[in-house]
């Protein structure tokens, strides 16, 4: 064997050698970027995690820092009950099969999150109603809050106290995210949205509040 060939041996063998380490060089670069992707995607979930829970914490201190008078919060909270009435019945109405799985808004918003055709249905409610999930969260935090000291009341005696409820929404409330859903809540009712008849109404009503005024 000559000088040539053992070089040249020689030279194939760093050659090869070259190559292990280039793959086992490329194959750390697609771990690490598997990584970097992982860690990115759990930033980017963390991120929105924090900016909602952020948005949710400003909403419970818009919801408990405005200052309503008893006879102001009785009727923006009974606007919130017939909206939320509404859209418990009108999802029922669509899944008459499972009215009996469904007894509460509380039900559906739980079921929706694993069921496609609860979720569709709820979707769909919503865009009929001009309603978004931000709506349903802003409403279902006013009624938390406010349920236990808040007393209905029916349309005409709200027209009796006021007349302008949207003007009152937007003088009082400065959070605009609780103001915008106060608004389209009240938006639709007024347009009729909500309409049912009114034994049917006052019937869900009572399952949900003591007392009832026309």
């Amino acid at each position: 064997m000559n000088n040539e060939t053992t070089a040249l041996i020689s030279l194939k063998e760093a050659m090869k050698r070259v190559d292990h380490k280039l793959q086992a060089l490329e194959a750390q670069f697609k771990e690490l970027d598997c990584t970097k992707d992982s860690l990115t995607q759990r930033f980017e979930e963390h991120s929105k995690a924090l900016a909602s829970q952020a948005a949710q914490d400003e909403l419970w201190r818009a919801v408990l820092a405005t200052k309503f008078t008893s006879m102001e919060l009785n009727i923006l909270y009974s606007y919130i009950i017939e909206v939320l009435i509404c859209l418990h019945t009108c999802v029922l109405e669509k899944l008459p099969d499972l009215v009996q799985g469904l007894p509460t808004l509380a039900s559906v918003l739980r079921r929706k999150v694993k069921n496609q055709r609860i979720r569709v249905v709820w979707e769909s409610v919503l865009e009929q109603c001009g309603l978004q999930e931000g709506d349903i969260t802003a409403l279902c935090t006013f009624f938390i809050a406010h349920g236990n000291k808040a007393e209905y009341y029916g349309t005409k005696v709200r027209q009796m106290y006021i007349r302008d409820v949207a003007c009152l929404i937007t003088n009082m409330v400065e959070n605009q995210a609780l103001q915008d859903s106060l608004l389209r809540a009240v938006q639709v009712i007024e347009k009729g949205k909500a309409v049912r008849a009114p034994e049917e109404q006052k019937s869900c009503l009572k399952e949900l509040i003591p007392s009832v005024r026309n």
